[in-house]
């Protein structure tokens, strides 16, 4: 920074550009700025200060660029000198710095704000979407934690959402599905098995079930609910639902699960939520309860033996108890698919899994199909049950 370019003289620019109305342009900043120097400055200085300016007060300021890099799906900044990417390999970082942790707090103050959220002392931390643009795709997820909750300094998370449209012939040529796999995926879906993906966060759950859905007879409709824009099947008829969060008023929120009652009143042939994360599983497995066959959604789980436990949570905050749950669970759901991202960053359709009844009524996942050859004691029972779709 020049010695006339100071750290002073930019926090002056600042406070005059925060009391204007409208959106700063380059003119009113390098007005402000000759303002606040008193006429000091000459043109290469001015220029500078300018430039610096300006990447602070537009888009997402310096992380811009990575944001718009296709490969990179999640940015992280954990302090003024450290911003880490995501490019499908696991987590690397970046030459990209901030002058200081007051500019990372204020790129989270103004991207909040940009998503209609709050973000201050008194409300510490934010969890919002930025609209799309041309670069990002459908959006930016936006999460942010300002000091003293962030010990360090303001933290700030930013995954691009970008559409996953991948087919399944291009999943299996890039290793996600074994030929095997490829197989049955396309089975289940011909018989309208009702389906779960489930793995970790970034292991493809969305860009497996969108290449699925891709699959789905064209004559038949399907309605689309997500909390946040991700699924973008290549299919004819797909209707598609995205949830609100409150504004700064806060009123306005529409939830997941408001939208999966408005799905099915839309004469739908299947209904999918993009992610199952809350109270709304109570609907979907009571929409799939009332004769909508071949419906799907995702959940975090990281194991497909672990479904049961994480749909009980779930239901939980919908007050539906775990007797119940089970009861819906086996009456809806037939098949569970896992995919996990290994060490290498490779994204694999690891297990197939067929829901099965056991006493007591409650539903337990067994394995049909491995990836690792392991037994799979369920092989037969998804053969059976594939075959008994298919002679309909």
């Amino acid at each position: 920074m020049s010695a006339l370019v100071t750290a002073e003289l930019l926090d002056r620019v600042r406070d005059r550009l925060a009391q204007s109305t409208g959106e700063p342009t380059p003119a009113t900043v390098a007005a402000a700025i000759r303002a606040e120097a008193g006429g000091v400055l000459g043109d290469t200085d001015l220029l500078r200060a300018l430039r610096m300016l300006q990447t602070e007060l537009t888009g997402a300021g310096p992380l811009d660029p990575l944001l718009a890099d296709p490969a990179v799906s999640d940015v992280l900044v954990s302090g003024p000198d450290e911003v880490w990417v995501d490019r499908g390999g696991g987590l690397e970082r970046v030459g990209v710095s901030f002058p200081d942790e007051a500019a990372v707090r204020r790129l989270a103050q103004r991207l909040a704000l940009g998503a209609g959220r709050r973000l201050d002392d008194a409300q510490p931390w934010v969890d919002g979407r930025l609209p799309a643009t041309e670069r990002s795709g459908f959006g930016v997820r936006l999460h942010a934690v300002l000091a003293p909750i962030a010990y360090a300094g303001t933290c700030l998370s930013l995954r691009v959402l970008r559409p996953a449209a991948e087919g399944l012939d291009a999943l299996a040529a890039g290793g996600t599905l074994a030929p095997e796999a490829l197989v049955l995926v396309e089975r289940i879906i011909a018989a309208r098995l009702t389906f779960l993906i489930v793995g970790g966060t970034g292991a493809g759950k969305t860009t497996l079930l969108a290449a699925m859905l891709a699959r789905v007879d064209e004559r038949e409709r399907i309605v689309c609910v997500e909390d946040a824009a991700e699924l973008a099947p290549r299919h004819p008829h797909v209707v598609r639902l995205v949830a609100r969060s409150v504004n700064v008023e806060g009123v306005g929120e529409v939830t997941v699960r408001d939208l999966v009652r408005q799905a099915l009143r839309m004469r739908p042939d299947r209904i999918v939520v993009g992610e199952v994360r809350g109270a709304e599983v109570v609907d979907l497995l009571t929409a799939l309860n009332t004769g909508h066959d071949g419906g799907a959604g995702t959940v975090h789980a990281n194991s497909p033996r672990e479904v049961p436990a994480r749909l009980e949570a779930l239901a939980a905050l919908g007050g539906m108890s775990r007797p119940a749950l089970h009861s819906q669970v086996g009456a809806a759901l037939q098949v569970i698919l896992h995919v996990h991202r290994g060490a290498d960053g490779r994204r694999r359709l690891r297990e197939i899994g067929v829901v099965r009844r056991i006493d007591a009524g409650e539903v337990c996942i067994v394995p049909a199909w491995r990836l690792d050859g392991q037994s799979a004691p369920a092989a037969d029972e998804l053969c059976a049950l594939l075959a008994a779709r298919e002679d309909r």
